[in-house]
């Protein structure tokens, strides 16, 4: 299975800027003008007050490993075992499912700091390690 035959979302008229600033190499999320709380994923409402002043706003891409699995055994097209699978927390405040890059299975652990990297084609959103520095909860 080649990368354009794997199963990749596909973007509808709420997600579109989400993707599209995948594509230009930034992670964007919703931001309510209403409770100013971050949103994802995409949606057409806030899902804390209901709210639809909804405004895409760059993000950081910092955040820490809240939890991870390691794949040993992918599903077919999906190679390169085993990689890690993690929920990361990301410093505005939402959490994101993402596969780890730059990292071996091994040295993942809960808490560690992250920064997004897109990588592929079509691009996707992963998190590799950061560089040292201030925790990225203290912010």
């Amino acid at each position: 299975m080649t990368d354009l035959e794997r199963p990749y979302p596909q973007p509808d008229a709420v997600t579109q800027v989400f993707w599209d600033g995948i594509a230009e190499g930034r992670l964007r999320l919703q931001h309510c003008r209403d409770c100013h709380r971050y949103v994802f994923y995409p949606r057409a409402v806030c899902p804390y007050c209901m709210g639809a002043e909804l405004e895409w706003t760059d993000t950081s891409g910092r955040g820490s490993v809240y939890s991870y699995t390691v794949v040993h055994l992918a599903a077919p097209g999906f190679d390169g075992t085993p990689y890690v699978i993690a929920l990361v927390d990301l410093v505005e405040g939402v959490r994101m499912m993402t596969r780890l890059v730059g990292v071996e299975p091994g040295e993942v652990e809960i808490g560690l700091r992250v920064h997004v990297a897109i990588l592929g084609k079509p691009p996707l959103p992963c998190f590799g390690p950061a560089d040292a520095g201030p925790d990225p909860g203290s912010s």
